[in-house]
Order: C-alpha cells, then sequence, then structure tokens
C-alpha cells in the first residue's frame, strides 16, 4: 500500500509565491514580448508595496519543529513549499520562507540543530512526481540552499542522531540516506539492490548508538545496528503489508520501540525483535500518520490519527480520543517546559493548540493561510467584504467571509454540508450565490440554502374535435423536478437572466434564480462561462457554444486555431467573446467566427479572464505568471500589476484589485493609501 496525502484531489496547479511589486507602467502591445514562464519587470516600471495573503486562515499544516533553546519558537511546514514560523506558541505565525522557485513541495520534515538553532535541515517531497531533496539554512530559515547529494530525492522522513548532532539519516523512495556533516553530504546506507528496502516513510536514531537505525517503509520496518552494512526486516507481530508512518524509541529505554502503521500501533520492548498490536484504537484500518511521547512524562504517548488524536497515560494499554473523528493530524508537538501545552498540525483546520492537555483545543491560525481558494467575490453593497469559496475542506471549509479587507475572517458555511465551492456571484439586490459540488446555494441571513426549482419543460399533441372537423393541439406543460444537481463551475448574475455552468449542462434562470431550466446546449461538462446582456459564452475543455438572445438558442463555434483547450471566457461590453488557454489570449468581434490573438501578450496557460467594467479592460491572469493584465480588443495600451502571487481569478474592489490563488489564500493589491504612504519621502 502507497501512502498518500489525506487531502482527495490534490491540484498541481503551480502556486508560485515570490514577494513583487505593484507595476503600475502601461505596456504598449508593440513591446517585444517576455516569456510566459518568467516574471521579469520591464524597463521603466514603477515599483511599489507588494500585494499581500490576507486569508482566509487555516489549510493543511505538515509539520512542526521547534527551536530546542526556546519552544515558543516553531516552524511549520505546508504542502506548498512554504515554511511559516512563530515566536509565540502558536499565537501567530507569518510566512518565513519558500523552498527553491517551484512550489510543489510537500515540507513533511523539518530538524533545528541541536547544537546550533540557526542552523535547519528540512526534507521535502513532490505530491505527483518521485521528486524533492534537502535543504539547508544557517540563518533561522530566512535563505535556504539545496543540498546537490540529495537532488530529486523524494524525502519523506528526516532526524537528528540525539547523541551526535553532526549526522542525520534520511528516509526517501530510494532507500534510507546518512549524513556525517550536519547534513552537507550524504551516502545511502540500505541496501541498493534490496527488493523491499525503498520507500521509506519513517526513520528513528538510538538516542545512545548511531549506528542503530530503524526505517519503516511501505511494506514493513527495517533494522540495521552497524550503521546500514546489514539490515534486518523487524515484522514479527505486524501484520503484513503495513505502511510504516512513524517510529519512536523511549530515550530512556532504546529497547521500548512504538510504530504506527495503517493496520494499528504496534509496541516492541525488545528493539524490534518481536512487536504486540496495542489495543484500545478500534478501527484497524486507520492511518496513525505520526507518535509523539511526552518529553516529561514517557508513559505517555499521543497517537496522531486520520481520525482524531489518541492518548495512552500508560505506555500503550489505555487509549482515549481526545479530539473529534473528523480531524486529520499530520504531526504533534509537546512543549517540553509545559506538557499540557500540545500543538496540532492538521489537514484542513491548520494548527490546533490545547493548554490543557488535550482536554480542549482551539484554532491557532493567525497568519497561517494554507486554502484553496476557487472563488472570491468583493461585495459591491459592503465595503471591504469579501467572500472566499475554498475546496476540499468539508465542514472546515465552504465559505468564508471577512468585513474588514481580510484583517478577520469567520466561516460562513452552515447549509452547505461539507460542499466545495467552485463559483461566489452577488445578484443586483446584493444577495449571494454559491455555485456548490452539488447545486446552487443561496446566503439568507447567516445560512446557506438550496436556490431555485429546476424546471422541466414537456410537450405533447392531443386531438382537438370541432364539429366534423377534427385538428391537433400542442400542449406545452412546465414540472418541478428538484433541484440542480452536480457540481456548478460558473455563475453569472449580473444582467435579467441568469446562467449557471454545471456539470450536467448550462442553466439559465429568468426570476432571479427562484427556478431554474436547463437550456438546449447537450447535457455535457461546461466549466466555463461569459455573459453580458443578451450575449452568453459557454464551454468545456475543448467546446464553445455562443447564444445571442439569452441562452434561449446556442451556436457551436470553433475555438482558435491555435488554442488547444479553453481555461477561461469573457464577454466586454463591445460585445467581444474572449477565450483564454495555453497559448495565450484570443477575442472574436463576430460571435465566434473568427479569433484574433491579443499578440506579443507574455502570457500562457490562462486560468483567468474578468472583463472590467471600471477599467474597460479584461483582466487576465495565468497560471504560470505572476503578472496580471488588463486589454481590450482595440488595442490600447496594456495595463498590468505584478501580483507576486500566481492568482486564477482577478476582479474589482473598489479603488484596487483582489485575487484568488490556490493555496495562498485572497491577496489583495495596495490602496492607493497604502502605496502613498509606502512612497512617501522618509517612509521605511
Amino acid at each position: 500500500m502507497i501512502p498518500v496525502l489525506t487531502r482527495n484531489a490534490r491540484t498541481t496547479a503551480a502556486r508560485l509565491t515570490l514577494a513583487g511589486s505593484l507595476l503600475t507602467f502601461a505596456l504598449a502591445p508593440s513591446t517585444p514580448a517576455q516569456s510566459p514562464h518568467t516574471n521579469s519587470i520591464p524597463a521603466g516600471a514603477v515599483l511599489a508595496q507588494a500585494w499581500s495573503s490576507v486569508g482566509p486562515d487555516g489549510g493543511d499544516a505538515r509539520a512542526f519543529a521547534a527551536d530546542p533553546k526556546n519552544p515558543k519558537h516553531l516552524y511549520l511546514g505546508t504542502t506548498s513549499s512554504w515554511v511559516y514560523e512563530t515566536a509565540d506558541s502558536g499565537a501567530t505565525w507569518h510566512r518565513l520562507a519558500k523552498l527553491g522557485a517551484a512550489d510543489d513541495l510537500v515540507v513533511d520534515s523539518i530538524a533545528v540543530d541541536a547544537s546550533d538553532p540557526k542552523t535547519l535541515v528540512i526534507g521535502a517531497w513532490k505530491v505527483d512526481e518521485r521528486g524533492g531533496g534537502i535543504y539547508i539554512s544557517h540563518d533561522a530559515g530566512r535563505s535556504w540552499a539545496p543540498v546537490a547529494d540529495m537532488d530529486g530525492q523524494s524525502v519523506r522522513a528526516l532526524v537528528q542522531a540525539p547523541s551526535n548532532p553532526k549526522l542525520y539519516v534520511a528516509g526517501t523512495v530510494a532507500g534510507v540516506y546518512r549524513s556525517v556533516d550536519g547534513g552537507q553530504h550524504w551516502k545511502v546506507i540500505s541496501t541498493e539492490e534490496s527488493s523491499e528496502l525503498h520507500e521509506v516513510e519513517s526513520v528513528a536514531i538510538d538516542p545512545v548508538d548511531t549506528n542503530t537505525v530503524y526505517a519503516g517503509t511501505w511494506h514493513l520496518p527495517w533494522k540495521t545496528t552497524d550503521g546500514g552494512a546489514h539490515w534486518t526486516n523487524i515484522k514479527d507481530g505486524l501484520i503484513d503489508d503495513s505502511d510504516v508512518f512513524s517510529i519512536i524509541i523511549d530515550p530512556h529505554t532504546p529497547t521500548l520501540v512504538y510504530a504506527s502503521a495503517c493496520s494499528g500501533i504496534y509496541k516492541s520492548e525488545t528493539g524490534g525483535s518481536l512487536f504486540k498490536k496495542v489495543q484500545g484504537i478500534p478501527s484497524t484500518a486507520r492511518r496513525t500518520r505520526v507518535l509523539m511521547q511526552d518529553p516529561v512524562n514517557p508513559a505517555i504517548v499521543y497517537a496522531g490519527t486520520t481520525e482524531g488524536l489518541y492518548k495512552t497515560a500508560d505506555a500503550g494499554t489505555n487509549w482515549s480520543r481526545l479530539t473529534g473523528p473528523d480531524v486529520i493530524i499530520n504531526d504533534v508537538f509537546v512543549d517540553p517546559t509545559n506538557d499540557q501545552h500540545l500543538m496540532l498540525a492538521t489537514d484542513r483546520s491548520g494548527v490546533l493548540t490545547s493548554g490543557d492537555g488535550g482536554a480542549t483545543f482551539t484554532s491557532a491560525n493567525g497568519g497561517f493561510s494554507q486554502r484553496v481558494v476557487q472563488t472570491v467575490l468583493a461585495s459591491t453593497k459592503q465595503p471591504e467584504t469579501l467572500y472566499a469559496g475554498v475546496l476540499n475542506d468539508k465542514i472546515y471549509g465552504g465559505v468564508f467571509v471577512t468585513t474588514d479587507d481580510g484583517a478577520s475572517w469567520h466561516q460562513q458555511a452552515d447549509g452547505l454540508a461539507g460542499r466545495d465551492v467552485f463559483a461566489l456571484a452577488e445578484a443586483p439586490d446584493g444577495a449571494v450565490y454559491a455555485g456548490t459540488s452539488n447545486g446552487v446555494a443561496k446566503l439568507v441571513n447567516t445560512t446557506w440554502q438550496q436556490a431555485g426549482d429546476l424546471l422541466a419543460h414537456t410537450s405533447k399533441t392531443v386531438a382537438v374535435r370541432k364539429g366534423k372537423r377534427h385538428s391537433t393541439r400542442t400542449i406545452d406543460t412546465v414540472k418541478k423536478t428538484g433541484e440542480i444537481e452536480g457540481r456548478v463551475n460558473s455563475l453569472d448574475l449580473s444582467g435579467p437572466t441568469w446562467y449557471a455552468a454545471t456539470a450536467k449542462g448550462v442553466y439559465r434562470s429568468t426570476d432571479s434564480g427562484g427556478s431554474w431550466e436547463a437550456t438546449t446546449l447537450p447535457a455535457a461538462d461546461y466549466h466555463y462561462l461569459g455573459a453580458l446582456g443578451s450575449q452568453v459564452i459557454a464551454g468545456g475543455r475543448t467546446s464553445l457554444m455562443v447564444s445571442s438572445d439569452s441562452g434561449r438558442n446556442w451556436t457551436p463555434v470553433a475555438l482558435p486555431p491555435t488554442l488547444s483547450g479553453v481555461g477561461a471566457l469573457a464577454v466586454s461590453a463591445d460585445g467581444a467573446l474572449w477565450a483564454g488557454g495555453r497559448e495565450g489570449v484570443f477575442f472574436s468581434k463576430d460571435a465566434g467566427a473568427s479569433w484574433e490573438p491579443i499578440k506579443n501578450l507574455p502570457l500562457g496557460e490562462i486560468g483567468g479572464l474578468n472583463y472590467d467594467p471600471a477599467l474597460k479592460r479584461v483582466l487576465v491572469s495565468s497560471r504560470t505568471s505572476t503578472t496580471i493584465f488588463g486589454v481590450d480588443a482595440a488595442g490600447s495600451p496594456w495595463k498590468f500589476w505584478q501580483a507576486g502571487w500566481r492568482v486564477h481569478q482577478v476582479l474589482q474592489q473598489g479603488n484596487r484589485l483582489v485575487a484568488a490563488s490556490l493555496f495562498d489564500g485572497v491577496v489583495l493589491e495596495p490602496s492607493p493609501a497604502e502605496t502613498a504612504t509606502a512612497q512617501a519621502p522618509g517612509v521605511q
């Protein structure tokens, strides 16, 4: 069995989040193109403040590491190459650094050098390929350098020897590696020709004898007592084919070893020669991702599982669950100066903290934002109010709302029942609607309610007799058939007719969402939608349909000749249709009969198109660039902004732009007042 991230269907979309600056330079279309995959700043650009990530707080947290001289100072790993830091035991977090230029590293292992807390070593891996590596920092995490020996290695585990701070052991997909010079150089110590000693998910080093190393693989654990010259498969007592996620050794009694696996928790009092399955945790199929021993009381052991946190106070004889079963735990921190203070790194709910030994937990996510924000909505009726729709977080997700431009957020998910939110839209009267993984919902006070009846039109022909004359008459009937079901990918509520692009077709409403009817389009998966007045364009990845009569009738149109797939659609005020994808941005002034490219636009992999009536331009964002462009079909000089974050939806909020990014939350352009303050003479 292969261990996987517990979050379902993780996106592989790029999430480059370099610290960037706003560009207020107007670039003419004839300017030579930059590479679509670079973010160089053109000469003459005026630099201002960088855009800021403002939340919502929470998301996936993967691994803790504490400063050995100051346990209030902790580091936190994520799924997006970022490392966070707290100096106040998790009360507040801030982004510390990002590992390299990529943004797809899972930071599952962080070690703070016991002899020099400014030296940190990180092991990372990639979700969708066998890549990753080891990174070292000598300035408390401000800057990082990859280690050449481990380049491309999928590092799943990393530990520093308790008795020798220069010695590290790493577990990778390829095997077990060791460094004897503080992580600068590495050599494989597992048997390279072994058919089983690979896919190493956990490692542990004996607290006294550094030659004794344990390695847990995706198929049972192994042990060496001679620094890797020989290995023994220590499987006695374990259920066969057990993925071993965590191994811990009692620091006072090294022969006492705990191992956690997909088949449960095991304990050995003989240094791994024989394991016995721990009872008291009911489900044998539960994945226990991490074991953590209390540094003050070794009889207390915590088990972080995919169904909550368990605790034993008698070395594994009895266990009790401290959280609800919905909490997925990736790591546990026990404060060595106060073992009543616990912290959990979790999927979906970020960081949880307890000050009473786990009796109660509260959120500790201030400044930590790793939500998958699929859509953002800026209210036109309530200044400083933003809505963020998120994916994959189930009961911890749904919709988050801020009324103070992101200074604080609160979850507003009552009624969504854990559904993902793919689209948010505001009606002319200010009502907020959500396109979810199962239908359209309307926010009524503080609760989401399923919105609108689904109408089905049927007709039948009946015979009519009048005197001696016979004729026929067609009778049309309308029947309510429930509600829109399935994923709603896009909503447009801007005009008198509303539209919903769904996994089962395109729907329209002429009574402000009171009812919806299927259009004449085939029942297919429509991802994208653009509308303005009676002009509508809808499409899937490789198909486009256009309507000029508010969705009553549709005409199929061909994709632009050089566009391989659709990534976004829009309609501008001049009636032009817009389509974007891997090869750039295209527009049509004749309802899709012909298309023209935006020439020399230095963007590819278009993920967002949104017409902004205030700017009179289409805002263009890319999955591979941190630059946002404003373009039109008239060929006016482009406007562009260096957001510093890869975003997929951009819109106007008052006098600035707001955008949604995957895993980096909602990002805001600085307001004109903030920019003026930053640029004022003497302002630091």
